[in-house]
């Protein structure tokens, strides 16, 4: 029998010293699966053989190979679901589930669950501002009858048509919006107040790749779910968080695996859940508290883009077509006016340690995401090479 050491002091989950992150690792700025704070990993390297519980007592088994119904997986998971209320503020009147299949799953099981019981197609309200808005409006058609109350299509989803000039539906089933676009890279700077619009629908927001990054008004919110491969954790796992009311909406044909109100009933463990993910989110959400909780992370996160818009703004060389006024804190697309010289702005970076800016095959470019783990020296690193490699090109 394979002997299990003697456990080691369970280390905390603190944040990472810049030069530890200069020393050992590059900046890794992809869009998704993302960075993740150094100290999560080493914490989960610590715990990957032999879990400790928060008092430190060794379980004897890595989280991977616990069963998700006994007590060890149980204290996990509570943890993390209760960490994630404290730090956005989750009304009670919501749900949190933790399900499988990624933000684009959840393009079919969002409608299988919002538009019965009643039977026919029922209107359902998009809002097309990118690539991600666009596939939820069509993967929605199987199963409502998705109207668009505005598209930012026809300028090239660089900014977002004013909610006043939405034409909303009378009577709609839900109205979705996508409010952070990761490749065009614009961003709702404040959700919309449907009921300022005229509208009683509930709202719908895939927050995949801004969750956590800032705080959210849950007034405005009916049902918001994300991937949690950008900012929450490893790819696998995805949130979906649900106000009570719209539990008993769901269509007879939507899976019993894949209805909320199941899920919600069995605390996310109507089936096997994705368990290590749910632990590795944990961890990430201790991890923000650390850092002094959302408040202080949006900050961190305003700190990072500014000088990452500025620097660009202020360049001969690079360009962002976005509308300031919409413009992404998490992803930032920049163009070259010389692009043929993108491939080598590629090789330089990554020889300096600088990954994953190359932007997304749809729209070409250039492309830095500075999620919530993006620590303010990648950025600056970021900016030095970019005004480096302006002036070598001048």
């Amino acid at each position: 029998m394979q002997r299990i050491p003697p456990p080691t002091a369970h280390p905390k989950v603190t944040p990472a010293t810049p030069e530890l992150g200069r020393v050992t690792r590059p900046f890794n700025f992809s869009a998704g699966p993302a960075t993740m704070p150094l100290a999560v990993l080493e914490r989960a390297a610590a715990d990957m053989r032999n879990w400790h519980d928060a008092d430190g007592k060794p379980s004897g088994m890595g989280v991977m190979e616990m069963s998700h119904r006994g007590k060890a997986f149980g204290s996990i998971i509570e943890r993390a679901e209760a960490g994630l209320r404290r730090l956005l503020a989750i009304p009670d009147a919501f749900h949190i589930l933790f399900m499988q299949g990624g933000g684009l799953a959840q393009n079919a099981i969002v409608p299988l669950n919002l538009c019965g019981p009643a039977s026919g197609k029922p209107v359902v309200d998009f809002v097309l501002t990118g690539t991600w808005s666009h596939k939820s409006w069509q993967e929605a058609a199987k199963y409502s009858a998705p109207h668009i109350a505005a598209s930012a299509q026809a300028s090239g989803f660089q900014h977002f048509p004013d909610p006043a000039s939405w034409q909303l539906s009378a009577g709609a089933q839900y109205v979705h919006i996508c409010s952070n676009e990761t490749i065009h890279g614009v961003e709702f700077q404040t959700l919309p107040d449907l009921r300022a619009l005229g509208s009683n629908a509930p709202l719908v927001v895939d927050f995949s790749s801004h969750v956590a990054s800032r705080t959210v008004d849950w007034s405005r919110v009916g049902l918001a779910f994300a991937g949690a491969q950008k900012n929450l954790g490893p790819a696998g796992l995805t949130l979906v968080v649900v106000r009570d009311d719209l539990l008993g909406t769901a269509l007879d044909i939507c899976p019993s695996a894949f209805q909320f109100k199941n899920i919600a009933a069995h605390a996310s463990l109507f089936n096997t859940p994705p368990t290590f993910g749910i632990y590795m989110a944990g961890l990430v959400f201790d991890w923000l508290e650390q850092q002094g909780g959302i408040a202080h992370i949006e900050a961190c996160n305003i700190e990072k883009a500014a000088l990452l818009y500025q620097t660009i703004d202020a360049s001969d060389l690079y360009f962002n077509p976005v509308d300031p006024a919409c413009r992404s804190r998490m992803n930032v697309p920049f163009f070259l006016r010389e692009p043929a010289l993108e491939a080598a702005f590629l090789h330089g970076a990554e020889q300096a340690g600088l990954l994953q800016l190359k932007g997304h095959k749809s729209v070409g470019g250039l492309r830095a995401s500075i999620y919530n783990a993006m620590p303010l020296e990648g950025v600056q690193a970021l900016v030095a090479f970019m005004r480096s490699f302006e002036r070598t090109r001048a």
